[in-house]
């Protein structure tokens, strides 16, 4: 007796449980039940939370002074500090190495086998080593190719091309993502536009090696996975100029230990102190914190007492991360970022309010092509969903933006401020950002607050790039809903339902 009494609690009382669980999973608007589909099978996900990409690392986001922490030695004045505000986001552990590029490389020839110039224009210019006063020529041969770099940062990758590796990114980790869940099987010998893309697998137009589907609670059966379902992770991109230097910094290394808002918000380098060296009494005292170079001729001290032991760039993984854990925000190559130069930005920014926070310059505001009744337009023969600026026309009316191309916004080509390129100035609307200072630098240009610009479409041999993707939900982590909870006195009503 006592026996089948213990079996039948064991059988009601998981019932109770589901039915107050399934009791209380109902709208606070109109009190229908979620996940029903007798009630019209609106879903509510128990979401997870976003999950960390390969290689990247979370960063918290805050406020700081962003700008020159030093004397502006060049008269540039084209950094002027002010206070801005930057959303949680995540950053690349280490620049993207040459293995990495690699596999993106075998990925897109092996795909595009119809295209090859697809293949051809990621391609790095491994002619950036050469100089004619110079025997660079084994580096021309062996620093891209040879296993003995794998680990070493891509270089000779222009900005156009560093934006290509992070779309290809994005979809070869959310394809993961999706096979990982049983969705999608393994698919190694897509060919062309059978390729998984993320925006077109979202518009329903890749059905290459679909395992199974989501079941669709709204009409019982089956639907495929929507970017609202919180499994696949938002764009691979490059940083923008105030997040890198926000990462770079790493302020949060100069926090009270008390934990409140008291914070020593001035580095000159992604580590504290003037110099480069380590300062802590151990072994490692004196040690190089970065890869650059010391003075004129001398990249990596003398032998048998190398400084920084590189003489060109070194692994991804070498010398101490900051405070955040990132590898080489200070030396070894300086990076690409989002942003378009202009000089005067920083001072634009900091008269507009509306613009401290995640301030940055970018280019022109994008769209996916629409078909006549309003759907999404065929993707094209890479696989991919067509795009097109935004129409000036179209946001007539506006109050939040009124300008679709803002390369030139308040600093550009106008009658108050034109560059003149080619006459006064090499700034053009291709010119970008970049940071971080590089192997073959003076110690100077390894401030995160120092900036220069490259064009868009021209390589160097120091500069490489990493990538970084926007953080959803809770600037704290997958825990928090984001504000101040407090425990209130108030007795919770509960909400009944008949």
């Amino acid at each position: 007796m006592k026996r089948l009494l213990r079996l039948s609690l064991v059988l009601v009382f998981p019932a109770l449980f589901l039915g107050s669980c399934k009791q209380s999973e109902r709208s606070n608007t109109t009190g229908w039940k979620y996940n029903d589909s007798e009630w019209g099978g609106f879903e509510k996900l128990d979401y997870e939370g976003q999950k960390t990409g390969p290689n990247l690392v979370p960063i918290e986001g805050g406020t700081f002074m962003m700008g020159l922490t030093e004397e502006d030695v060049t008269f540039e004045w084209d950094n002027v500090p002010r206070r801005v505000t930057v959303s949680s986001f995540y950053m690349d552990e280490t620049e993207v190495a040459n293995i990495d590029y690699r596999e993106y490389l075998y990925w897109t020839r092996k795909t595009y086998q119809s295209y090859p110039s697809v293949w051809k224009e990621a391609l790095p210019d491994t002619l950036v080593w050469r100089e004619e006063l110079s025997f660079n020529e084994p580096f021309v041969e062996t620093y891209f190719r040879h296993p003995s770099y794998d680990e070493y940062p891509v270089v000779g990758v222009t900005w156009v091309q560093a934006g290509k590796y992070a779309a290809w990114r994005t979809d070869r980790v959310n394809e993961m993502l999706l096979i990982e869940r049983g969705i999608l099987n393994p698919s190694p010998d897509q060919v062309d536009s059978d390729n998984f893309n993320t925006d077109a697998y979202l518009a329903g137009q890749y059905q290459g090696n679909v395992r199974k589907n989501l079941k669709d609670l709204g009409s019982g059966g089956e639907r495929p996975v929507r970017f609202e379902d919180g499994i696949m992770l938002p764009d691979y991109r490059l940083p923008t100029e105030a997040e890198w230097e926000y990462a770079a910094l790493a302020l949060q290394g100069n926090q009270s230990a008390s934990q409140d808002e008291l914070i020593t918000d001035r580095r000159i380098y992604p580590w504290d102190g003037t110099t480069a060296r380590y300062q802590k009494r151990n072994k490692q005292q004196g040690g190089m914190l970065a890869n650059y170079k010391r003075g004129r001729g001398d990249y990596m001290g003398i032998a048998g007492k190398l400084n920084d032991k590189a003489h060109i760039p070194a692994d991804v993984r070498s010398f101490l991360p900051n405070d955040f854990g990132l590898y080489n925000m200070a030396g070894n190559v300086s990076e690409w970022t989002a942003d378009v130069y202009r000089p005067m930005t920083s001072t634009t920014l900091r008269d507009a309010e509306n613009h401290d926070l995640n301030p940055y310059r970018g280019g022109e505001f994008m769209q996916k092509v629409r078909t006549e009744d309003g759907g999404i337009a065929e993707k094209d023969s890479l696989g991919r969903i067509p795009e097109e600026p935004v129409d000036s026309s179209s946001i007539v009316g506006r109050e939040n933006y009124k300008v679709a191309n803002v390369k030139n916004y308040k600093d550009g080509d106008d009658e108050f401020v034109n560059y003149d390129y080619g006459i006064h100035t090499l700034i053009n609307d291709k010119s970008r950002v970049i940071k971080g200072g590089s192997w073959a630098d003076r110690l100077y240009w390894l401030s995160p607050g120092a900036r220069r610009f490259r064009d868009e479409d021209k390589a160097s041999r120091t500069i490489g790039f990493r990538c970084a993707m926007t953080r959803v939900g809770g600037p704290e982590g997958n825990e928090d809903t984001a504000g101040n909870k407090f425990k209130s006195n108030k007795k919770k009503v509960k909400r009944r339902y008949k």
